[in-house]
C-alpha cells in the first residue's frame, strides 16, 4: 500500500510539472511572476481559426513567463478528443468559478445550461474578458432560449453579447478572406497607451473584419488590408461598400478597427474590463506584436502594471495549422498540449460539409 501511494505521489508531481490534464481540460501551474495567485481561464471553441491550438500556446506563456495559473477548456467529441465542430461542448465549465480573467476565441457556441450558467456567473461577477476574432459572434441560441440575448443575432441584446458587451457583432469580411492579410497600425492618439508597451509590428494572415466599436471604446489598432498574405505586402487600394449603410469608401480609407478596449457595466452593476480584437487565429498569433498586445491586455484587465516589454517567447515550439473549416487536427486530446510537448502532426480532413439549411452562413 505504501509503495502504491509513493507511486501515485510521483505521478501527480509529474503531472504538475507538465500541466495537469484531467482528460477534459489542461491546467498550467504558475511559475513565480507578477500574476501569482491569479487564475486565467481560456475558452477555445471555433470551427475555423484553430483556437484549440493558439490558446494553449498563450496559456503556456502566461503561466511560465508571467506567473498566472492557466486553464484551457475545449470543445470535445464523445471520445474525449478535441472537436471544435462540437458547438454544444465546453469541457470542465466549473473552472470558470475561480477565474480572475477569461480569454476566449469562440464561434456560434450553443452550450448546455450548466456551462452557460458558469460563464454568466463569471461575467456578472465583473471578470475581465479578452475576446478574440470570432468571439464577436461567440454564441448562437434559438430565440426562445433562456440564453438568447447572448446569441449573435437575437434576444434582448441587438447584436448579442458581441455588440452589447465586446463592442461589435458579426458584420462582414471587410478585406478579401484568405487573400488579403492585415497589418496592425497604431492610431496616433493611442501611441502613449500603456497597453501598447513594447508592441511594434503586428501582422495577421487573417483578413480585416468590418467593425464599428462604440464611442466609449479606445481603439488600439487599425487594420490595414494588404495586397496579399505576406507581412511586406503593399496596402490594398480599391473601393467597396460598407455593410452598415451601403456607402462606398476606400478599403483603407478609413481603416477598420481591429483591437480596442472598453469598460462595460453589466446588469449586476459590476464593471467588466473588455479587450476585443478581430485578429487572433492561431496563425495570427505567430506575430510577436500581437502576442504582446494580448499579454498586455491581460495585465490591464486584472489591474497589474503593464510590462514595458513583456516576454512573449514561445514556451514550446509552435507550428499552427492554417485556418479553414474542417481543417483541425484529428485525434488530439488536451494532454497533447502539456508543457514540454510540441503539438504532434495529426491528420486533417477536407473542408466540412456545407451547413444544414437554416443554419448561419460561415463567417
Amino acid at each position: 500500500m505504501f509503495t502504491k501511494q509513493i507511486c501515485l505521489l510521483f505521478f501527480a508531481l509529474g503531472l504538475a510539472g507538465t500541466g495537469l490534464a484531467a482528460g477534459e481540460s489542461i491546467v498550467y501551474p504558475a511559475k513565480p511572476g507578477p500574476g501569482q495567485g491569479r487564475h486565467v481561464v481560456f475558452l477555445s471553441g471555433d470551427e475555423e481559426y484553430r483556437s484549440e491550438e493558439g490558446l494553449p500556446m498563450l496559456a503556456k506563456i502566461l503561466s511560465q513567463r508571467h506567473g498566472f495559473k492557466c486553464t484551457v477548456l475545449f470543445s470535445l467529441a464523445p471520445d474525449g478528443t478535441i472537436d471544435p465542430n462540437n458547438g454544444g461542448s465546453l469541457s470542465d465549465p466549473a473552472a470558470l468559478d475561480s477565474a480572475d480573467a477569461i480569454v476566449m476565441l469562440l464561434r456560434f457556441r450553443h452550450w448546455s445550461d450548466e456551462a452557460m450558467a458558469h460563464f454568466e456567473k463569471a461575467f456578472l461577477a465583473g471578470k475581465p474578458l479578452l475576446a478574440l476574432r470570432t468571439s464577436t459572434h461567440a454564441f448562437n441560441y434559438e430565440k426562445n432560449s433562456k440564453w438568447a440575448k447572448y446569441g449573435w443575432n437575437g434576444g434582448l441584446w441587438k447584436g448579442g453579447m458581441g455588440k452589447q458587451v465586446f463592442g461589435e457583432t458579426w458584420v462582414d469580411h471587410w478585406a478579401r478572406h484568405k487573400q488579403e492579410a492585415t497589418r496592425g497600425i497604431i492610431p496616433a492618439d493611442a501611441k502613449s497607451e500603456a497597453i501598447l508597451g513594447g508592441v511594434a509590428e503586428v501582422f495577421g494572415d487573417t483578413d480585416v473584419y468590418e467593425a464599428y466599436p462604440p464611442a466609449d471604446a479606445k481603439v488600439l489598432l487599425l487594420g490595414q488590408a494588404l495586397q496579399g498574405m505576406k507581412p511586406d505586402a503593399a496596402p490594398a487600394d480599391y473601393r467597396r461598400k460598407r455593410s452598415s449603410d451601403k456607402q462606398e469608401q476606400g478599403i483603407n480609407d478609413p481603416m477598420m478597427p481591429v483591437a480596442w478596449t472598453r469598460v462595460y457595466k453589466n446588469e449586476a452593476g459590476k464593471e467588466n474590463k473588455i479587450f476585443c480584437s478581430t485578429l487572433g487565429a492561431a496563425t495570427d498569433l505567430q506575430s510577436e506584436g500581437l502576442r504582446r498586445l494580448i499579454v498586455n491586455a491581460l495585465y490591464w484587465g486584472v489591474d497589474l502594471e503593464v510590462p514595458a516589454r513583456a516576454d512573449v517567447a514561445y514556451v514550446d515550439d509552435f507550428k499552427p495549422t492554417m485556418y479553414g473549416f474542417g481543417g483541425f487536427r484529428r485525434g488530439i486530446t488536451p494532454a497533447d498540449h502539456a508543457l514540454g510537448k510540441v503539438l504532434r502532426d495529426a491528420p486533417t480532413k477536407a473542408p466540412a460539409k456545407p451547413p444544414a439549411a437554416g443554419s448561419p452562413a460561415p463567417k
